[in-house]
């Protein structure tokens, strides 16, 4: 027994030895990809000495005695820093991630084929001027160059995710950073999944409930249109849901998160300081490391500084010391989805106005990792790229012997928004900024703009021209053989919205809408929000002059306007009526919970019950409400619809009829359904978060899911490479928090202002700004989560464009000498 037990013991402790000898070559080769930041190179492609000196957030500030030398600079400190995130996303627009990923991402990868955006952005790259081109070409060599390092000194790859795939990283291109501005399109677009879901319950709904669900801006009129049904009388209706599944690595957006983002401007006369200013936060999924980038570039038309993405050359959001620009999502209705109908005898050939035409056809193969690789035949119409039928459900809408086409602004051969972006960059007033932005395609954005004596908003991206005969005005599906339904090119940029110097000298966009025209020159019928415009009227409002601080407290602002609306609508005949209940009822319970929410000034703040019982009692009644019309298309509806429920409870156009349950016999009222939601609500939030009411916490929720994209659900993993914390706020409130609204963990932070910047041309140089994890993509860099107890706090990091100032405060310095 006694040999056994020795035996035992020098087994474990040989594994437990081997074990610790296993992880510390791990750990070796793992943190031989954390750059040295102070150090000097010898590389190709600059014409003199370029320094990157990095402050103690690690924000790089780039100089070079040439543009293009800046320019090899940043793709130089991107590839440092975010090399594994930038070939993921390159992967991603080049539909090539299953040759790492396997059978997983084999749907992604065939849409991203058949959009053929990779194709179009190396097209695109002639159409840039010369300027920005040789930028292209100058930032891939910066990219190439650290590439090389890694390679030649065996630097762990360049990055911890490259052990785990062994797939060679190829070199940058001009086009990849195009292919990448491409790539931030699909994840801004909403319209081709609400042009699907609009059809789907035209089918079931009859018009007055439709607009119902799917309501309007409360004020755009909008005429009757044909019914989904009447175009298509084959097309059954259906509940189910046929979609491809939710994958981390799909940048196709979920319902509900397209693009949004908050921008804000005064003039020097609202301004404490005497100066404009200016304040942005674009609103994108949370994953970790975040998609932005901090950075300052000395260029020859003076010093940018702000958020870049990693792969492109661009402060996308920023200021030099002459103007600061910020961006918004604009919901500029830039999809059109097309029933495309088949010849009977030749199915190779669609219905046009002219007859029958061949499409456009190409076959493509796509690699799968530890499988035979999938040969797809991808065809084109007039229209646009033929879609599958999983993408959104559009299967459910085709009727046989069709197929559906996509137009898109986005899938333009000659998009000349990288040239207009560089201009944009490099422009010393309004004037030289709005002179850039027609050559702005697509993804459309609202470009909100400030020098030191003006302000302007204006919308930029290619505009759809459509007839004013179109049948369904782009809102829902329409035959694509039909003229009147094709685009007839875009419009002149002169049609885009400007807004410039405005009486009240405020300027703000929340992605409300922006303009009242009639079709067709309408921008969109769906705008991203309906709630937060309302809350920022009245911050601005109550100030005649606003500050710095003004703006950043607005941008950290988490009342809920929607609350503050809705709680007095759905529980006015709950609250106060009855006797005491006895204690551990059901009934009891609910009015302790009304009795919270009575005191409650509709503040989402992390540490208090009453969002988490105002959220969860929304979040069930309006299933409640809708699931006995909708069954399971009822799960395309799990974020709320404040409009929706608005008008039910205000019974506008008679909408309490979706109060009664059709199931039942009985009448049932809008506060039965309330009452009985609320006491669903407070049951599934017990069994979570114990009986204690008041202990619930919002936060223990409402957690900012900062989750890396491939190593986020591995087991062991996850523990060390997502960022987790507990936030404020909600998908209604200026400091957006968009709820996950599906599984398990439907009140988790998945959407939001994963930059932030405020800038004040009465004093530059206190301009802050912050981003939600930290520079480095290396989950073993100190610099991999420190900005995000930062921004989970609503703190800021200062940035100059001294440069004396960024070289007192250097706790690295990078110098890259060019060969002789």
């Amino acid at each position: 027994m006694v040999v056994l037990f020795r035996w035992l013991l020098r087994l474990f402790l040989g594994l437990a030895v081997l074990g610790g000898l296993s992880l510390t070559v791990v750990y070796y080769f793992a943190t031989r990809s954390i750059p040295d930041y102070s150090a000097t190179h010898r590389v190709s492609g600059i014409s003199a000495e370029v320094e990157i000196v990095r402050d103690n957030a690690n924000v790089p500030h780039i100089f070079g005695a040439a543009d293009e030398d800046v320019f090899f600079g940043l793709g130089y400190a991107h590839a440092q820093d975010r090399l594994w995130q930038m070939t993921l996303m390159r992967r991603t627009v080049q539909g090539r991630l299953s040759e790492i990923f396997g059978a997983r991402t084999l749907r992604t990868d065939e849409l991203m084929r058949r959009l053929d955006l990779y194709t179009l952005s190396v097209r695109s790259l002639e159409a840039q001027d010369a300027p920005t081109r040789a930028a292209l070409e100058a930032y891939s060599r910066g990219v190439n160059a650290w590439i090389a390092e890694v390679n030649e000194q065996a630097l762990g790859r360049g990055a911890p995710e490259f052990f785990l795939f062994s797939n060679e990283i190829a070199f940058w291109q001009p086009a990849d950073s195009i292919a990448l501005i491409k790539l931030l399109g699909v994840q801004l677009s909403g319209h081709l999944g609400e042009e699907v879901i609009r059809a789907r319950l035209s089918l079931v709904l009859p018009p007055e409930r439709l607009r119902d669900i799917l309501p309007d801006d409360p004020s755009t009129p909008v005429a009757s249109l044909p019914r989904f049904g009447a175009l298509f009388p084959d097309v059954a209706p259906s509940y189910a849901t046929i979609r491809m599944p939710g994958d981390s690595l799909s940048p196709f957006p979920e319902p509900g998160l397209a693009g949004a983002s908050n921008a804000w401007a005064a003039a020097s006369g609202r301004s404490a300081a005497g100066g404009t200013l200016l304040a942005n936060d674009p609103h994108l999924g949370f994953s970790a490391p975040t998609v932005w980038y901090l950075a300052r570039l000395d260029l020859a038309s003076g010093g940018v500084i702000g958020a870049t993405i990693p792969g492109i050359p661009l402060v996308l959001a920023g200021r030099s010391d002459r103007l600061g620009w910020a961006v918004t999502s604009s919901y500029l209705d830039d999809q059109d989805l097309f029933i495309e109908r088949l010849n009977p005898d030749n199915p190779e050939e669609y219905e046009t106005p002219q007859g029958w035409a061949q499409f456009e056809t190409r076959r493509t193969i796509i690699r799968v990792a530890e499988e035979q690789p999938r040969t797809f035949t991808l065809r084109w119409t007039e229209n646009g790229p033929v879609l599958p039928g999983y993408h959104y459900d559009i299967g459910s809408i085709t009727p046989q012997g069709h197929v559906a086409s996509l137009a898109w602004t986005l899938l333009s051969p000659a998009d000349t928004s990288m040239t207009a972006a560089m201009r944009l960059m490099q422009a010393q007033s309004v004037d030289e900024a709005l002179e850039a932005a027609p050559l702005f395609i697509a993804p459309s954005q609202n470009l909100t703009l400030v020098d030191r004596d003006r302000i302007a908003m204006q919308m930029v991206g290619a505009m759809p021209a459509r007839n004013a005969a179109h049948q369904t005005q782009g809102r829902i599906p329409s035959p694509g053989w039909i003229a009147t339904n094709r685009w007839q090119g875009t419009f002149p940029f002169s049609v885009n919205p400007a807004f410039t110097d405005p009486d009240t000298s405020l300027l703000g966009n929340t992605n409300n809408k922006i303009i009242d025209r009639p079709f067709p020159e309408h921008v969109s019928f769906v705008w991203g929000d309906t709630q937060r415009i309302q809350r920022w009227l009245r911050l601005m409002q109550m100030r005649e002059v606003h500050t710095r601080d003004s703006f950043i407290e607005a941008q950290l602002d988490t009342v809920s306007n929607t609350a503050r609306t809705l709680l007095p609508l759905v529980g006015g005949d709950l609250w106060f009526t009855g006797e005491a209940a006895p204690e551990g009822t059901p009934e009891r319970r609910r009015q302790r919970a009304l009795a919270l929410l009575a005191e409650w000034n509709g503040e989402m703040n992390e540490h208090l019950p009453e969002p988490l019982i105002y959220s969860a009692w929304m979040r069930a009644l309006q299933d409640r409400l809708i699931r006995d019309d909708l069954g399971p298309l009822a799960d395309q509806f799990g974020r709320v619809e404040p409009v929706f429920i608005e008008r039910v409870y205000r019974n506008t156009g008679g909408a309490a009829a979706w109060c009664n349950i059709i199931q039942s016999s009985a009448q049932e009222t809008c506060t039965d359904i309330a009452r009985i939601a609320l006491d669903d609500a407070l049951v599934r939030l017990s069994e979570t978060y114990g009986n204690n009411i008041e202990s619930w916490r919002w936060g223990d929720a409402h957690q900012a899911t900062h989750d890396h994209p491939v190593l986020g659900d591995v087991r062991v993993l996850r523990h060390f490479v997502n960022i987790r914390q507990s936030t404020s706020g909600d998908g209604d409130t200026l400091m957006r928090g968009a709820l996950a609204a599906q599984g398990p963990n439907p009140f988790f932070n998945v959407h939001g202002a994963g930059y932030r910047g405020v800038y004040d041309f009465g004093d530059p140089d206190s301009s802050v700004f912050i981003i939600a994890t930290g520079q480095s993509g290396h989950p073993l860099s100190r610099h991999y989560d420190d900005l995000g107890d930062l921004w989970r706090r609503g703190e800021y990091i200062p940035m100059s464009l001294d440069p004396d100032l960024a070289r007192a405060a250097a706790v690295g310095l990078t110098r890259l000498i060019p060969l002789e």
